[in-house]
């Protein structure tokens, strides 16, 4: 198998914020996480509604700088469908933005690698909502 191909579980996450700006403390840690290694950045793209209901949309490959995400370094891979960018466009309250992003959970690369040299797979990655892993930790203790 080519390295190219060797990935991990890949997910897409929107993170949204009050106002037009993306919290710069947010970013730095993401540049943190992806320096470490445990994730690589695939995909990004920004949109703001504004309060009289705008949309602004801004790709990865567009100046990021005005935004505050022109720190993260991402070679796109088209991985953000419009379907996923309409439901974002639509559900956005007026006064927001999100940036939606698509990440390698690099750290299971390898693990997912001999899954597959195996003759397995990665069959299914779910994510489980915050609130229900607090209230079950809550609950236990």
């Amino acid at each position: 198998m080519s390295d190219s191909l060797n990935i991990g579980p890949v997910e897409l996450v929107v993170l949204t914020f009050p106002g037009a700006q993306v919290d710069p403390g947010t970013i730095a840690a993401l540049q943190d996480v992806v320096e470490r290694g445990y994730v690589t950045l695939l995909d990004l793209v920004y949109i703001a509604k504004d309060v009289d209901g705008t949309v602004t949309q801004v790709d990865v490959d567009e100046d990021l700088d005005e935004v505050g995400l022109a720190v993260l370094s991402i070679e796109a891979k088209a991985l953000i469908s419009d379907e996923d960018l309409d439901v974002v466009r639509d559900t956005l309250e007026p006064g927001t933005s999100a940036a939606i992003i698509v990440y390698e959970e690099t750290w299971a690369r390898e693990l997912a690698a001999k899954v597959r040299g195996s003759g397995g797979e990665v069959a299914l990655h779910l994510q489980i909502p915050r609130d229900a892993v607090v209230a079950a930790v809550s609950a236990a203790l």
